[in-house]
């Protein structure tokens, strides 16, 4: 894989940790840093020995927003946010996209696009310290990064409003009741258990926890007819893979399944 200058990436045991650490510091987006996460992206996608995927960071921000250096405050900015967002949306969706399970690691704060980073995996966990914000408002912005998508999936439309309107920050107990993480480890746990629980998605039957997590992404827009005829065809493919007939055998057998991904 290339080396990046934004970001790095390690490979342990079928877990690929992406860890952003960017150049213009407080783990702001540059047009740079957006285009290197699309390279990771797509590469870690197509990768058959990525069995989970881990988001995390360098530093006391996960994302702190566009990196604003690059910004001059008036209209002449719109071509430069326009192919930022794009760049940025075109690696969300590829990690939306992909069939390999995704975990976030935070433990910082999340804000701007950061924030919106971090509805993006399928399991978030949370340090005790960390923090969420929306904050595109703070500069009289809208949003991006697939905040817009994802939040009102995650919380419910009235939520996700209130979330909007009030941009007030929201501390990790609150973002795991309100569905925006999974868990909340303290600080002196947190690596352990990040590491603990990719390594647990990683030694899964993949391609079905990759396949069966796409069909709930897509249910939003399907009908019952259209979701029952995806699940039918997924179902099918997954009997086709090496990980079904260990799981069968493991079944009928006295041990444990010992999965490889395909």
């Amino acid at each position: 894989m290339a080396a990046y200058e934004n970001l790095s990436v390690d490979h342990d045991d079928g877990v690929a940790t992406v860890t952003l650490d960017s150049t213009a510091g407080r783990n702001a987006l540059s047009l740079e840093m957006a285009n290197e996460l699309v390279s990771v992206a797509t590469t870690l996608g197509d990768d058959p020995d990525t069995r989970c995927i881990v988001l995390t960071h360098e530093g006391n921000f996960f994302g702190s927003g566009a990196d604003l250096s690059q910004l001059t405050g008036d209209a002449a900015d719109a071509p430069h946010l326009r192919e930022l967002a794009g760049r940025a949306h075109e690696a969300i969706s590829q990690f939306h996209r992909t069939k390999t399970p995704v975990v976030g690691g935070i433990n910082g704060i999340a804000a701007g696009i950061g924030f919106s980073l971090a509805l993006l995996p399928d399991l978030v966990v949370l340090g005790e310290d960390a923090t969420l914000k929306f904050a595109y408002p703070g500069i009289g912005l809208t949003g991006d990064g697939g905040a817009t998508f994802f939040l009102p999936r995650l919380v419910g439309l009235r939520k996700a409003k209130e979330i909007v309107l009030r941009d007030e920050a929201i501390a990790p107990d609150d973002a795991v009741e309100m569905g925006l993480a999974t868990e909340v480890a303290p600080a002196d746990e947190f690596d352990e258990r990040l590491e603990s629980l990719a390594s647990e998605l990683a030694a899964g039957p993949t391609h079905a926890l990759g396949t069966a997590t796409q069909l709930l992404t897509d249910s939003y827009e399907r009908g019952l007819e259209g979701q029952l005829a995806a699940e039918a065809d997924a179902i099918a493919g997954a009997s086709k893979t090496e990980d079904y007939e260990r799981g069968l055998e493991a079944f009928f057998g006295d041990g444990d399944p010992e999965f490889v991904g395909r």
